[in-house]
């Protein structure tokens, strides 16, 4: 075995409307924790987790945002650098998952991710445990059509609160962000072009 352990830190921002189990899936992940107690975010919040991938030890730092509509303007900060992109709707709320391509949508224009179509995101459908299902409206059908239609999106039915799915679905993120981690390597030469691009679009705020 290799001695010298490669340690890498990847930046995960989880994204979805208020009360769709944003939190709860991050703590049932690191900490395998789950609460009853509602408790909005207030702007944003980050805990980190270590996990072993092959031959290095990775970081995963995930940042648990606000719902909110009034901290979106806080978004910039907050999602800049993001190797990855956690979408969550609650599948027994339909305004949850009409508003994802809103968050998708912002997510792009405030993080400014040098190649915008190939930004690696991951659609997570939380408490399907709910009244055993009879309460959902939201079919998986339907999710899987969105997530195609946004370039294939890798896509998880998850339950916070019975721990279903949680740790496949982030083991699928730090995949897919280590995976964007080293494409970025190869777009750092192309960083006059792609900011020439923006440029390009007007890249002003419409806010």
């Amino acid at each position: 075995m290799s001695i010298s352990r490669r340690r890498t830190l990847l930046k995960v921002v989880i994204l979805g409307d208020s009360g769709v189990g944003k939190t709860s899936l991050m703590n049932q992940y690191v900490h395998n924790k789950f609460s009853q107690q509602y408790k909005a975010t207030i702007g944003a919040d980050f805990v980190t987790k270590e996990i072993q991938m092959e031959d290095r030890l990775v970081t995963l730092q995930i940042w648990d945002t606000a719902g909110q509509e009034r901290f979106q303007s806080l978004g910039v900060a907050f999602y800049r650098g993001a190797d990855c992109c956690v979408l969550v709707y609650d599948v027994n709320v339909l305004k949850s998952f009409d508003t994802l391509d809103n968050w998708h949508d912002e997510f792009l224009k405030q993080a400014n991710p040098v190649d915008p179509s190939s930004f690696p995101f991951i659609l997570l459908g939380n408490k399907v445990d709910i009244d055993g299902g009879n309460s959902r409206v939201v079919s998986e059908k339907k999710a899987k059509e969105w997530c195609l239609s946004r370039g294939n999106i890798p896509y998880f039915e998850t339950s916070a609160k019975e721990a279903y799915n949680v740790d496949a679905a982030f083991l699928c993120v730090a995949k897919t962000a280590l995976a964007n981690e080293h494409d970025q390597d190869i777009y750092f030469q192309n960083i006059p072009e792609a900011v020439s691009e923006t440029e390009q679009r007007g890249g002003g705020c419409a806010c």
